[in-house]
């Protein structure tokens, strides 16, 4: 997350968002720019777009990747780099979505503290979310968390298991999967 741009209401921001070349959050009236992702952040945004998509193809859950905003409250407007939501029909106008059951974020070193710490607090205020997924294109460190009854977020480390459960749409993916494509795609890195 960059420096803020400017202030403005939710409708605004959205108005404006909607006319600029770039992606920019929103948080309380602030706009925050974007910082464009690496060729290994766009491989594994694209490998897990895939591959959810494949997997949900047929159900009522739709997968969705960074050029969609998800909203929370009325003061957060976000861009995950990939969501699955379920059981909504959305018009072709929509500009957001509220109701993700599913959020992946692929670390970069500039974003990687805003994700684990910020940008998780924010998404953790969504009732529907069911687990928030980081992935560390560099360390090949992939973590997951998913709420447990007592509202509390458990920490389930896949970096060193053979597939990313997503219990949320009952999906094993291999690791190789995940990080297809990449120079050492299925090695681990420490």
């Amino acid at each position: 997350m960059g420096m803020p741009l400017q202030r403005k209401s939710l409708a605004e921001y959205l108005a404006w968002e909607a006319e600029q070349a770039d992606r920019n959050e929103f948080y309380r009236g602030e706009i925050f720019l974007m910082v464009g992702g690496t060729r290994a952040h766009g491989r594994i945004v694209a490998n897990m777009s895939r591959r959810l998509g494949n997997h949900l193809d047929g159900s009522a859950c739709q997968v969705f990747q960074d050029g969609t905003k998800v909203q929370i409250a009325d003061d957060t407007v976000l861009y995950p780099d990939v969501f699955v939501t379920c059981g909504k029909t959305f018009r072709d106008d929509d500009q957001v979505i509220t109701d993700p059951l599913l959020v992946i974020e692929v670390l970069s070193p500039s974003t990687q503290g805003y994700d684990r710490s910020a940008k998780f607090a924010f998404y953790r205020r969504l009732p529907s979310l069911r687990e928030y997924v980081l992935i560390d294109p560099d360390t090949r460190r992939v973590e997951v968390f998913r709420p447990e009854p007592d509202g509390n977020w458990k920490l389930f480390d896949m970096t060193e298991a053979g597939a990313l459960t997503l219990a949320s749409i009952t999906l094993d993916c291999p690791m190789a999967w995940v990080f297809e494509g990449m120079a050492d795609a299925g090695a681990t890195k420490q």
